[in-house]
């Protein structure tokens, strides 16, 4: 769950991204990990899901290794993008900022944290295939 006010725009790394709409001090609690908001979904659950909700959730969601359960935020936090600069901190159930972040900057998060693959390839093509 987004503890801050941001939510989805336009990004200047890829589509879409969530932009802030406040300034969020260094050491803040920029989101966390909220059972019932947040949707958590076993590997097992996954795979009885139709292969378009399989798809969806694996683009949209991480794997949390600790719970073992893929996480899929329902808030524009799933519209968060990478980036090797990072302005927030994965820690496990919550993020904090890792600098002072900017009215209008984009929130972003190091997919390598939580072992997110940097190539977004998990959705298939158009028409299926």
């Amino acid at each position: 769950m987004l503890l801050v006010n941001a939510w989805v725009g336009v990004s200047g790394i890829h589509g879409l991204g969530v932009i802030t709409h406040e300034f969020i001090p260094k050491g803040t609690v920029v989101w966390k990990l909220v059972p019932g908001y947040d949707v958590l979904i076993s590997p097992d659950e996954l795979e009885n899901l139709p292969p378009a909700a399989q798809a969806h959730v694996r683009y949209y969601s991480f794997f949390h290794p600790d719970l073992k359960k893929h996480i899929l935020c329902v808030d524009d936090d799933r519209f968060t993008n990478h980036s090797d600069d990072a302005n927030q901190l994965f820690c496990g159930d919550h993020s904090i900022a890792k600098r002072d972040i900017q009215v209008g900057e984009e929130l972003t998060d190091d997919y390598r944290e939580f072992g997110k693959p940097l190539h977004l390839d998990a959705r298939p093509p158009m028409g299926g295939k």
